[in-house]
């Protein structure tokens, strides 16, 4: 069985968080994944303070498990989405898009466990300083927003970059990546474009077909020009959105209108037209949808199976 602190820390049976995919990581999903023994997180993404405490409050009648909520600094509605949280005492936060300092004293004072994602091992360490519990790092291969260094690369850099504890995001999508997460220096790992496929994830089901059909090949990041790279599978949205910002005829207040709204055409309209569909480089491992419940169990026990049999490597 696999032992890690982080697992000790926040109550957990796995060392296995699900991401705070927006329009996606509903109360549902979040309670499926702790009660499957993990950590489920709901996203908070551009979603009014309101919506928000109304997932938090339907969680607590799915789930007696920790969860967390994923808090996007750069909407609108984060710091009161950030005071709301502290009020309601939730379990874990993790945030993203932003730098949670002006926050974590109040978050603190509350008991809550803050787990910010970062893309660099500066940004690790910045958070570290202000009284971040461990950190996610996350590649350039996952889904939604993206930095530029590679999971392999940036997980270990982290590592001996901070004392808190590490978690590694992007590319994971079964045993064998989170066996290397922890070769890598990590205590647990974030998978987001697995959990996509979960039957209890509400997302629509051509979002659920694109991501079962979806080849190594099939995903591409753009947005690079506006300072915030997204990362999602090949469409004719996509590509068009890809032709539009090669062309600097076309404003960065265009190209940011022209982005506005179209994961939530995806995830809940299912519009293949307009919609981006986040996904990360992974999806070309997803081939079926399971229960949240089959999902983990499936990639711990092969990352257990691998851990277990890595001394025929070593003479």
């Amino acid at each position: 069985m696999i032992v890690s602190e982080i697992c000790d820390r926040l109550g957990i049976r796995y060392p296995v968080f699900q991401g705070g995919m927006a329009w996606i990581a509903d109360a549902d999903l979040a309670a499926a994944v702790s009660n499957a023994g993990g950590l489920g997180i709901i996203a908070s993404g551009n979603a009014p303070v309101e919506v928000v405490l109304g997932q938090i409050r339907r969680v607590r009648t799915l789930t007696d498990q920790p969860f967390g909520v994923n808090i996007m600094l750069m909407s609108p509605f984060a710091p009161a989405i950030a005071a709301m949280v502290a009020e309601e005492k939730v379990p874990v936060l993790t945030t993203g898009a932003g730098n949670p300092a002006p926050y974590m004293k109040t978050w603190q004072e509350a008991g809550i466990t803050v787990i910010p994602v970062v893309p660099s091992s500066g940004i690790a360490k910045l958070v570290e300083r202000c009284g971040a519990a461990a950190v996610i790092a996350e590649g350039g291969e996952s889904g939604g927003h993206v930095g530029d260094l590679t999971t392999m690369a940036l997980v270990p850099q982290v590592r001996d970059a901070v004392s808190i504890p590490v978690l590694a995001a992007g590319g994971i999508g079964d045993g064998r990546g989170m066996a290397a997460a922890f070769m890598l220096g990590a205590c647990g790992v974030q998978m987001g474009t697995r959990f996509l496929v979960a039957k209890e994830c509400n997302v629509h089901p051509t979002y659920k077909a694109k991501i079962l059909a979806a080849k190594d090949i099939d995903t591409m990041a753009t947005g690079r020009r506006l300072g915030h790279p997204v990362r999602s599978l090949k469409t004719d949205f996509t590509r068009m959105f890809a032709q539009k910002e090669s062309d600097h005829t076309v404003t960065n207040e265009a190209l940011e209108a022209l982005g506005g709204g179209a994961l939530r055409l995806a995830a809940v309209e299912g519009d293949e037209h307009d919609g981006c569909f986040m996904a990360g480089q992974v999806a070309g491992l997803v081939h079926a949808e399971q229960t949240v419940a089959e999902i983990i169990d499936e990639v711990v026990g092969q990352a257990e199976a691998l851990l277990s049999g890595a001394s025929r490597w070593v003479a």
